[in-house]
């Protein structure tokens, strides 16, 4: 009986076998064209004239590549460059590749084509004959060489033009040619082959998936079947990347051979699977063109998944989605180009999926085919744009013919992608509001529904609102705002000067966590989300310059260094780089739980979680160019503000005086797919050594999705009888989810007693100095209207993008310069600072003494010279700022305040301060070490010449 079970086991897999090779997918025949080319460049623009397609180049380079990571091209001398990295060499203009190919005998009467997946425009010739041009610049340039390529020996040569063959606006400011990230690089990259099919073949695929109903059209165009009878196409699809397996029956169906395309509704099963950033599941279809034999095979990846609109929030799947984004330049500083490999962008999308994105946005570009197919593996949710930022003009001809072109190719490219569930018309756009409607029209009638629209990111900055037409809103703002309420429309927290009264909601508002934008998006009817949120600016770390190791070289960084180094303060680098850091990571939070406080709101654009190496040098992110971490936070920390799900305490405000009781409504922003009901907030109150103050649980009872409210939080706080920073913890149980607050207990009174030999007054005059050279001790608060030559301005937040850009935008409107400025750096062991708990950066308590605050431009101060409250410069002007700081003069002790304290002295943390500070003048500890005589003091408050013009930098949003 063994026997013949063996015999049957034996001839059932030969069966198999057998069905298994009848299945076998038809494969086109390809000849790859990597490898070395012969080149040559035509700066002079002749190549035409003198024929050089007939012609043999003595050079050559390896593609795929560029004639930057060939070494090719003009040397760049200059060294001095500080509005983006430095290519080592640089070329603009034309430029010639040729190689010969051998074509198989088997090719003969087979359809071919050449794909050349990513360049700038081409034209082409074989054997001499000119064959046509191409300018996709966001898809694969594809050319028909039937004609052309018969079995034997061709000469190929591609022109490749990254000069004046696109719209000057597509040069100048898309970030498909910028050089403040990709550059304007010349060459060929990603896949590049010749393939063969058969004359009747499968020409396009489109899938359009239905989760509600579990099935997906598919759309397909083949060629024209001439001289065949009869066909049929077979469609057989299997989810290949998700631990849960789902086979779908396959589906053959004839062929009506008078038309070139078919239409198919192809049922998934009710067990099919869907698509979202929870749980990626993607469907593998093939498609088998066949007749007496099998004349073409196609495949597709898709997922089954609706990205919708739900009110003014987003839907995946039925599912509340708020989109937790990443804008995106295209920032790749060891090639200059864009990755067009998959486990690179994989690598990116996991390392973004560490901080809790969801979402990429990307600015004025669309990436390649590889960083889709990994989007679609990790679940991200992609906005790509067309190659535009600027001014829409419906009467140039040429730029909206080359946008439209462009627009359809990458949805017939891309579309079938997962990951794309949006498309914008480029960055900031002005102009013809009928021309963006026409093009989202046209894109919207091919495709189908399978994408939402937007006219553009930050249309017309946010000053028109929601215009009719769009899916969704990307904005700063939404319409203008009044002089009696500036920031009623913006729709993020943190805005430059030259945007937003005093920098907007963050630098100007006394702290809290209740401020939200609700009175902005109420009119909205589409989702709203925060455009470029954050923009908040950390010092550069110089440690990151040795990673430069390919095409792009960080001159900009030896500029900043040299320059911090004749300043006399390169020995504080790093700490201006953590001090910065820490500080920018509690703006970012700040900024991102204002949108999650907002009730209906569709998320943010962060710019950015990583630097944004061009426009002036934008070090904005926690992570650097090569998305690696910079150390100023983990993305445990960083996911507990960003996240499918975060607790959420609100209250108005983090500093409070011990006879008060804490009080805070709790609230959860829950996106996930999962409900909370059940579970319970638990909270605590710890001293900063994790000793426990206080604790509470609140059940959470709603089974919902969106902003959860869930109650109150009241304590007590007259355990504090000192000044203390606390923490408030808030977790949700059987959860990972978990947030956390720095709160700040001080006396109820801080009683100062200043004894006859302290003075404190506004005024250096002689009796103030008489009592210095009788050895007495003078606290001086100098008097902010006598200094202004001799100061800056007080910033709380770090300062916005960079100062050099924004200084020439705010001149260029006649609105105020942001003081510019990074935040302050101080040592918390510092006896000054022993009634007054604080870190060796700006926190919340530090609010309304420095925006009562005037700096000392200290540069006359000798290079050893530190402030005990210093404040960091911008990298363009490289003061050294004093806040708070201390001389020996005379025989005196000297301590100067340049924060005008009496004005804000409502507030407990102000008080606080002042009574640390004259405890410390009291006590044996204030002795400074830096002697000064009246002459020099007097020497270090007069006006300061600028040392360095700070050069221009315009953008084109502003002209």
């Amino acid at each position: 009986m063994k026997k013949y079970n063996l015999i049957f086991l034996l001839v059932l897999c030969i069966v198999c076998v057998s069905c298994n090779q009848d299945k076998k997918l038809y494969v086109r025949d390809r000849i790859d064209l990597q490898g070395r080319w012969e080149f040559r460049i035509d700066s002079l623009n002749e190549g035409v004239k003198d024929r050089w397609y007939i012609q043999n180049f003595s050079d050559s380079v390896s593609l795929p590549g560029t004639l930057d990571t060939n070494k090719k091209g003009i040397l760049n001398t200059k060294m001095d460059e500080t509005t983006h990295l430095s290519r080592e060499y640089v070329y603009t203009g034309k430029v010639w590749y040729k190689r010969s190919v051998q074509i198989p005998d088997g090719w003969d009467r087979k359809n071919i084509r050449m794909v050349l997946e990513r360049t700038k425009p081409t034209k082409l010739w074989v054997d001499g004959k000119e064959i046509g041009a191409n300018d996709n610049v966001s898809t694969s340039q594809i050319y028909d060489l039937t004609a052309y390529l018969s079995p034997g020996a061709h000469d190929v040569v591609i022109m490749v033009d990254n000069g004046e063959s696109v719209p000057p606006q597509i040069i100048s400011n898309s970030h498909a040619y910028t050089e403040s990230t990709q550059t304007n690089w010349n060459g060929i990259i990603g896949d590049m082959y010749l393939e063969a099919a058969n004359t009747f073949h499968i020409k396009d695929v489109q899938v359009y998936p239905d989760a509600k109903n579990k099935t997906v059209l598919v759309k397909i165009k083949f060629s024209d079947p001439q001289n065949i009878q009869n066909a049929e196409i077979e469609l057989a699809g299997q989810v290949w990347n998700s631990v849960e397996k789902r086979t779908v029956e396959p589906l053959k169906q004839a062929l009506d051979l008078s038309k070139n395309e078919v239409d198919i509704v192809y049922n998934l099963g009710k067990d099919a699977l869907l698509w979202s950033e929870f749980h990626p599941a993607l469907y593998h279809l093939d498609i088998t063109l066949a007749g007496d034999k099998i004349f073409d095979s196609q495949s597709v990846n898709f997922g089954l998944r609706d990205f919708t609109t739900k009110g003014t929030q987003f839907s995946v799947n039925g599912n509340i989605t708020f989109l937790r984004g990443k804008h995106d330049a295209c920032v790749f500083p060891l090639t200059a180009h864009v990755a067009m490999d998959v486990e690179t962008w994989r690598k990116y999308f996991q390392t973004a999926k560490q901080y809790g994105i969801n979402h990429y946005r990307f600015h004025s570009w669309c990436p390649p085919k590889a960083c889709f197919e990994a989007a679609d593996i990790e679940g991200i949710y992609l906005q790509p744009e067309l190659p535009f930022w600027g001014t829409m003009d419906k009467n140039d001809g040429r730029l909206i013919s080359f946008l439209s072109k462009e627009g359809i190719n990458i949805q017939n490219e891309f579309g079938n992608h997962a990951s794309f569930v949006m498309f914008a018309l480029g960055n900031e756009l002005f102009g013809d509001q009928e021309a963006m409607d026409d093009l989202i029209s046209t894109f919207r009638s091919i495709d189908s529904n399978r994408h939402l629209y937007a006219f553009g990111a930050n249309n017309f900055l946010g000053y028109k609102g929601q215009i009719p037409g769009e899916d969704f809103l990307v904005t700063c703002r939404i319409g203008g705002a009044s002089d009696d309420a500036p920031f009623i429309t913006h729709v993020r927290g943190s805005f430059s000067f030259a945007d937003a009264y005093d920098g907007g909601y963050i630098n100007h508002s006394y702290p809290n966590s209740e401020m939200n934008f609700t009175k902005a998006i109420e009119g909205c009817t589409v989702p709203v989300i925060s455009h470029e949120t954050g923009q908040f600016q950390v010092y550069p770390d110089y440690k990151e310059m040795k990673k430069y190791t390919g095409v792009l070289k960080p001159r900009n960084f030896e500029v900043f260094k040299k320059r911090l180094e004749n300043a006399g303060m390169l020995d504080q680098a790093d700490d201006f780089f953590k001090a910065s850091g820490k500080w920018t990571v509690q703006l970012y939070k700040a900024d991102i739980e204002m949108d999650l406080r907002t009730p209906g709101f569709g998320g943010f654009q962060l710019l950015d979680l990583q630097d944004y190496p061009g426009q002036g040098s934008a070090f904005v992110g926690v992570l650097d160019a090569f998305m690696d971490n910079k150390g100023l936070v983990t993305p445990e920390e960083w996911r507990e503000f960003s996240a499918p799900v975060v607790p959420l305490f609100i209250t108005e405000k983090f500093c409070w005086t011990s006879n008060e009781s804490l009080k805070g409504i709790v609230k959860v922003a829950n996106y996930s797919e999962s409900s909370l009901k059940g579970k319970k907030i638990q909270w605590s109150l710890s001293s900063e050594k994790g000793q426990s103050l206080k604790e509470g649980s609140i059940d959470i009872s709603s089974d919902k999705q969106g902003l959860l409210d869930l109650g109150e939080i009241r304590a007590k706080l007259s355990f504090a009888s000192i000044a203390q920073k606390v923490i408030l913890s808030l977790r949700i149980s059987d959860t990972e989810y978990k947030n956390t607050y720095p709160l700040w207990i001080y006396p109820e009174k801080a009683d100062v007693d200043i004894p006859d030999d302290i003075v404190v007054t506004t005024k250096l005059d002689v009796a103030v100095i008489s009592r210095l050279k009788q050895g007495g001790r003078v606290l001086w608060f100098p008097d902010r209207k006598e200094y202004v030559g001799s100061t800056v301005g007080g910033l709380f937040q770090t300062d916005y993008w960079n100062y050099r850009m924004f200084k020439t935008i705010c001149e260029n409107i006649h609105k105020p310069v942001s003081p510019g400025t990074l935040g302050i750096l101080t040592n918390p062991k510092h006896p000054i600072f022993k009634d007054f708990p604080s870190e060796f950066h700006t926190s919340w308590q530090w609010f309304p003494i420095i925006k009562n605050s005037y700096p000392l431009i200290m540069d006359k101060m000798p290079a050893t010279y530190r402030p005990i409250v210093q404040v960091i410069d911008n990298v363009e002007r490289n003061h050294k700022l004093g806040l708070v700081f201390e001389f020996k003069v005379e025989k005196g002790s000297l301590l100067i305040c340049m924060s005008d304290l009496k004005a804000a002295m409502d507030k407990p943390e102000v008080r606080q301060l002042y009574y640390s500070m004259i405890n410390y003048m009291k006590s044996g500890a204030f002795n400074p070490q830096s002697k000064l005589d009246i002459s020099s003091l007097n020497k270090l408050f007069s006006p300061v010449t600028p040392s360095a013009k700070i050069d221009l930098l315009e953008n084109i949003s502003y002209h």
